[in-house]
């Protein structure tokens, strides 16, 4: 028996057993927001469906694609990597130096930055601390009975 042949019977097995293994171990516990149309298992409320969102998503998604692709267009190299001569892996090392001046172009653009909640809430409290070392009227009492 070839290998291929092993390969066509052995992974429809596999798979098959491993979809039997999980619908035996796994809990089943539907409930109705569950068993909606809806993926993420709650009804979207009025008016909230076409709310506007950071594009800011989307370029994060973009980049990661580009990035991505790197892998692909590095795999021919790896490939033939024992019949390339120091040409090739020069080549090799002009593509990932362009590949790493864009990535450290992103990070300076800040491309990469997601504004969040947590972080909108994180920086606003910084600020406040600071302002309050620079300004330190609450901390006048403790200063005073130090001396």
């Amino acid at each position: 028996m070839t290998n291929t042949i092993f390969f066509f019977i052995f992974i429809p097995i596999l798979s098959f057993i491993l979809l039997l293994i999980n619908i035996l171990l796994a809990s089943h516990n539907p409930y109705k927001e569950k068993d909606s149309v809806f993926e993420c298992g709650f009804h979207s409320f009025l008016g909230q469906n076409r709310t506007q969102f950071s594009i800011s998503f989307f370029i994060f998604a973009l980049l990661f694609l580009l990035f991505d692709l790197e892998i692909l267009l590095i795999y021919p190299y790896v490939v033939s990597a024992y019949t390339n001569s120091i040409y090739g892996l020069f080549i090799m090392l002009i593509f990932f130096l362009i590949l790493t001046l864009g990535f450290a172009f992103e990070l300076g653009k800040k491309a990469l930055n997601i504004d969040t909640v947590q972080n909108k809430i994180y920086s606003n409290n910084n600020l406040y601390l600071n302002s309050l070392l620079k300004y330190p009227t609450s901390f006048n009492f403790f200063n005073k009975n130090k001396k």
